[in-house]
């Protein structure tokens, strides 16, 4: 027997689950986002105008505001994202607090303009089940240079408040081309 287990959901103890994923291609997003502001780009995504990202849904997570230097994304924990221990992998709180960096980012560049991480730092403060209801990731941007930018997230618990993780992220700023901007 195959048992479907939504987000924040909990099955049959042994039990065998099931995940699935479906997505629309990659390329739709980046034709997108070449010809769009990173602003008016995320902004569609929250929109559902533009589909979102594979990652977002392997991961099921959602943008939920784009607005200038922040942007706010929403997950409920569910089984799919647990490590061997039985909480939250590391990983995906990484990928939270990496997106959400990337694109408050990407909320401040024109048409044309990308950007890709050079680095992350990431603190885990506290774990995180299925029991810790909703989490909200907030990404905000700290300083725009004209090549480097850098933000800054946190991963709070939207139940309780509590900070589950935070991170910091430097950006490289480059033209649709892939060069240096």
């Amino acid at each position: 027997m195959t048992e479907t287990i939504q987000p924040g959901q909990t099955g049959q103890p042994g039990g065998t689950r099931e995940h699935r994923v479906q997505y629309v291609d990659p390329a739709v997003g980046a034709a997108a986002a070449e010809r769009l502001s990173g602003l008016d780009f995320l902004q569609s995504l929250v929109d559902g105008v533009t589909p979102r990202p594979p990652i977002t849904a392997a991961l099921d997570f959602t943008l939920t505001l784009a607005e200038p230097g922040r942007v706010v994304f929403e997950i409920t924990p569910g089984e799919i994202h647990y490590n061997l221990t039985g909480s939250v992998h590391g990983g995906v709180f990484a990928t939270l607090l990496d997106s959400a960096c990337a694109c408050a980012v990407l909320s401040l560049l024109p048409a044309g303009t990308g950007s890709t991480s050079m680095d992350l730092t990431v603190k885990f403060l506290r774990p995180v089940t299925v029991d810790s209801g909703v989490l909200t990731c907030e990404g905000t941007v700290i300083h725009r240079g004209r090549r480097i930018a850098t933000a800054e997230a946190r991963l709070v618990a939207e139940a309780s408040g509590r900070l589950h993780a935070h991170g910091t992220a430097t950006c490289l700023l480059m033209a649709a081309d892939g060069r240096a901007a």
